[in-house]
């Protein structure tokens, strides 16, 4: 009886050191397909990121360098090191730029965060023509600001103004709002105020929707009045959205700029005694006035870290308060949880 043997195959099997190269050639030509597939679709896209190329990305590491340069506009910038953030530390007109900006923030943000949300509180409730309301407090927000300036201009001018004539019906003395100290500072703040007012009660009114009712039918079933549902239950729940607008009130606060450049404008920077001038509003003149755009841009950078410093420091706080941060003594507690259950059943 006669054996057969399969004869060897010829075929021969892949070989193992050239897969790697087989499946990354596969990959180059899926690469190339694809991109061929989809380039209507990178074409049209492409316009964003050429815009912020070369309107975003661009200036903002160029104004880096300028920080570290003496530049005019005008020939090749000068290095210079750390020589402008040093001439910033002793700077007197910086110090009151940052001292105007943080009192006119303290002295705009509070009221107007408060007002907002007693406004989306009442909102809220039932009450007739909400639309008409809330399209009411909106309408400052998308007003031109030049047409605000002039009425806020008017309403509070030193010599003919509504305000002072108010005052002086009532037998009191005329203020001077757009000539002290004080009196500018509140001016622009009342300016902050009527126009952001609405904005942040359209915020705190979507979170107030997110709200469940039980709460609120089960607190007036508990016979709660307004002023309890209002502090235990509304604000508390709110807590999200109150750092939200906090944070970017604060951003908003310390690069405030148009307000007083409107309001002072062909006057001196910041009005008189510099009372109105803001970082921002600084960093504007030493740039475009007086053509010192290293250290315009060292101002520039140096706001930017406020900002960050000041929105950590804001969320760390609220995040602490509303739980959104596990408290560590929690932490600890969760942790060894698991630790001393497996420990009673071992023993047991």
């Amino acid at each position: 009886m006669t054996s057969t043997r399969e004869a060897p195959s010829t075929t021969a099997n892949p070989v193992v050191g050239g897969a790697p190269t087989a499946s990354v050639s596969t990959a180059a030509v899926g690469h190339r397909n694809g991109l061929r597939r989809f380039w209507p679709q990178y074409v049209a896209i492409a316009p964003f990121y050429v815009l912020f190329l070369v309107f975003g990305l661009f200036p903002i590491v160029f104004s880096i360098v300028l920080s570290f340069t003496d530049w005019d506009g005008v020939g090749s910038p000068a290095w210079v090191g750390l020589a402008q953030y040093r001439y910033l530390l002793g700077d007197p007109r910086f110090w009151n730029a940052v001292s105007n900006t943080f009192l006119i923030w303290i002295i705009s943000t509070v009221p107007m965060l408060f007002l907002a949300l007693v406004l989306a509180f009442l909102l809220h409730g039932n009450i007739r023509a909400k639309g008409f309301y809330r399209v009411a407090f909106f309408i400052p927000n998308v007003t031109s600001m030049v047409a605000m300036a002039i009425v806020f201009g008017s309403v509070f001018s030193d010599g003919f103004g509504l305000v002072n004539a108010a005052l002086r019906a009532l037998g009191a003395d005329p203020v001077g709002w757009l000539s002290t100290y004080w009196g500018v500072k509140v001016t622009i703040a009342v300016m902050v105020i009527g126009r952001w007012t609405g904005y942040n009660a359209i915020i705190y009114l979507a979170g107030l929707q997110s709200i469940p009712t039980e709460l609120y039918d089960a607190a007036k079933v508990d016979g709660a009045n307004t002023w309890q549902i209002f502090t235990r239950i509304t604000i508390p729940m709110l807590r999200p959205v109150i750092l939200f607008t906090v944070i970017t009130s604060t951003i908003g606060g310390l690069g405030l700029f148009t307000e007083p450049q409107i309001l002072f404008n062909g006057q001196a920077v910041g009005g008189p005694d510099e009372a109105g001038m803001t970082i921002v509003l600084y960093q504007y003149d030493q740039a475009f006035n007086q053509f010192d755009f290293g250290y315009g841009s060292a101002i520039a950078w140096v706001l930017f870290f406020f900002s960050v410093v000041f929105a950590i420091i804001n969320w760390r706080l609220l995040s602490e308060r509303d739980g959104l941060k596990t408290p560590r003594r929690l932490r600890t507690a969760r942790a060894l949880t698991p630790a001393t259950a497996s420990t009673k059943g071992d023993r047991a």
